[in-house]
């Protein structure tokens, strides 16, 4: 992608407003450009494993995230869709993971410390301490405010506490308020599971249809929360061993991924979130698929689980 990009801005200094393949590279015109794949070029660089220099792209994206995205009067990134001054639990994943990995590449600890600050301000307006989970979206001035709990944003909140305490210093002042929040999100995600292992594409409404991308994402997340020892074996092992086994049932014999909701905004009614379509093409599991894979091996590695009568039980 960065070679592909030199070349592109090479060809718009004589083809300008021509259509390219990097547009979103180019020009980012939304968190969706540019957060996920940022956290991932950073990532990448840092292996030492790439030959390209992904710096002059990773910047250009950081900058966009920092000081181009559209924001609400209080600094908390936003969009202005569907409604006017809307946030997207989407967002948290598609920006502040890729904020706290610049905070790694660079030792700049302003990184560390816009991280958390959109994770409080995304937190206070989505998070319903009461169930443990978000809410899907939020639109300023919205009274009542109805509050839809879809899995996959979920998942992104999640996977974006992980991604916070992979990144953040041990001794970030932080650090404490984002574990809390994990184990308060978890709490909630485990009262919810379904009997086959599965959450519902709407957590708290069991007949909605169950939702494999979630699912893996909660499984990948948990599995590692526990290898860290940020939450407890005894308590969650399990869980995640129950969510794996039923995830792998939606791998077909092509190596597809069955039961993934495709691509989904924002709604303010429970049939738009009921009837959105499930495609093996929907991209959203392939990448939390593998995840889960790799870190639920991990997980039995250092936590072997025995049966006791019947039940699956984690000693260690």
């Amino acid at each position: 992608m960065a070679e592909l990009v030199s070349a592109y801005q090479k060809y718009l200094k004589t083809n300008k407003g021509a259509a390219t393949p990097v547009r979103s590279v180019i020009d980012p015109r939304a968190l969706d450009d540019a957060g996920s794949i940022a956290a991932a070029m950073i990532k990448a660089q840092r292996t030492g494993e790439v030959k390209a220099d992904l710096r002059p792209v990773i910047d250009h994206y950081l900058n966009y995230i920092m000081t181009k995205e559209f924001r609400l009067k209080d600094g908390t990134l936003a969009r202005n869709r569907p409604q006017p001054n809307t946030l997207w639990l989407d967002d948290l994943y598609m920006s502040l993971p890729a904020i706290a990995q610049m905070g790694v590449l660079t030792g700049d600890t302003k990184y560390f410390d816009e991280a958390e600050k959109q994770y409080r301000l995304f937190a206070k307006r989505m998070f319903n301490p009461e169930k443990g989970l978000y809410m899907h979206g939020w639109v300023q001035d919205m009274d009542p405010h109805p509050q839809f709990h879809w899995a996959r944003a979920n998942g992104w909140a999640l996977m974006t506490k992980i991604e916070l305490l992979d990144a953040l210093p041990v001794n970030h002042p932080g650090r404490p308020y984002i574990l809390q929040m994990l184990k308060a999100h978890v709490k909630g995600l485990a009262a919810l599971q379904d009997g086959t292992g599965f959450w519902h594409q709407l957590l708290d409404r069991n007949d909605s249809y169950s939702e494999t991308s979630a699912t893996a994402i909660y499984s990948y997340c948990i599995a590692r929360a526990v290898n860290k020892g940020w939450l407890d074996a005894k308590a969650y092992g399990p869980m995640v061993l129950l969510a794996w086994n039923a995830v792998s049932t939606k791998i077909n014999a092509n190596g597809q991924v069955e039961g993934t909701c495709v691509g989904t905004g924002m709604g303010f009614d429970p049939a738009f979130y009921y009837y959105r379509p499930v495609n093996v093409f929907a991209a959203h599991s392939y990448g939390p698929v593998l995840l889960a894979g790799a870190e639920t091996y991990r997980l039995l590695q250092k936590h072997p689980f025995v049966i006791n009568d019947s039940s699956v039980q984690m000693y260690k």
